[in-house]
C-alpha cells in the first residue's frame, strides 16, 4: 500500500481505496446515469518483485462502478496515467474480469496495441477508449475484455484486450474501430496472448490496421 500511496498522488493522507470510496460517494448524491454494465479499475505499481514471486502478484483491484459519475470521479482523482510514477499499469476491465492471460474471459484472446512517446498522448488516448469502452461503441462489445495503460520511462504503452484472438474478421473490426476513436494514423498491431505466453515475439503481431 506504501507502493501505491507514494506512486499514486491522490491526496496527502488518503490511499486509492479511500480516495475512491470518496469519489463514488460524490458522484452518488447526484442522479445516476447507469451504464449497461459494471466495469472495474486495476492498478498494476510495479517495483523490484521479490525472489520466487509469480507474476500479477502485484495487481490491485481499485474499483467497481457503473455509473458515468463514478467513472468520472475515479478517474479525475487517480486513475489518470499522467499521475503515474515509474513502470506502473492502470486498467480498466469488464467487471468479474481479471487482466490477466489466465482468466477465462482472456486465455483465448489477445490485443491490439499502439505506442505513445507523449504523457499528454496516453492520457488522451486512455480517456477516449475507457470513453468508448463504457459508453459501449464498439459493435463487437461482447469481444472487448479491457483496456491497459503501460507507463514507462523511455515510452508508454496502451493495448486493448479481446475475447477471441481467433476471430480475424471481428479483431479487424475492432482494430479499425479502435483507431478512430484514438485518431491513430500508424499501423497498428494484434498479437495473441498465446504467442506472448510462449515467447515468440516474431510472431507477435498476426494482424494488423
Amino acid at each position: 500500500m506504501a507502493e501505491v500511496e507514494a506512486a499514486l498522488p491522490v491526496a496527502a493522507t488518503e490511499s486509492p481505496e479511500v480516495a475512491a470510496e470518496s469519489a463514488a460517494g460524490a458522484a452518488e448524491a447526484k442522479a445516476p446515469h447507469k451504464l449497461q454494465r459494471q466495469w472495474t479499475f486495476w492498478y498494476d505499481i510495479q517495483s523490484k518483485p521479490k525472489p520466487g514471486a509469480a507474476w500479477g502478484t502485484s495487481l490491485k483491484k481499485g474499483y467497481t462502478f457503473d455509473t458515468v459519475e463514478e467513472f468520472w470521479c475515479l478517474y479525475d482523482q487517480i486513475f489518470r496515467p499522467s499521475k503515474l510514477v515509474g513502470s506502473a499499469d492502470f486498467h480498466l476491465f469488464k467487471a468479474g474480469v481479471e487482466p490477466k492471460w489466465e482468466d477465462p474471459e482472456c486465455a483465448n484472446g489477445g490485443k491490439w496495441t499502439v505506442i505513445s512517446s507523449r504523457k499528454a498522448n496516453l492520457d488522451t488516448m486512455w480517456l477516449e477508449t475507457c470513453m468508448a469502452l463504457i459508453g459501449e461503441q464498439f459493435d463487437e462489445s461482447q469481444e472487448i475484455c479491457g483496456v491497459v495503460a503501460s507507463v514507462r520511462q523511455r515510452q508508454d504503452k496502451l493495448s486493448l484486450w479481446t475475447k477471441t484472438a481467433s476471430n480475424e474478421a471481428v479483431q479487424v473490426d475492432i482494430g479499425k474501430k479502435w483507431k478512430e476513436v484514438i485518431d491513430y494514423n500508424d499501423k497498428m498491431v494484434y498479437s495473441f496472448h498465446d504467442d506472448s505466453r510462449s515467447q515468440k515475439p516474431s510472431r507477435g503481431g498476426r494482424y494488423t490496421v
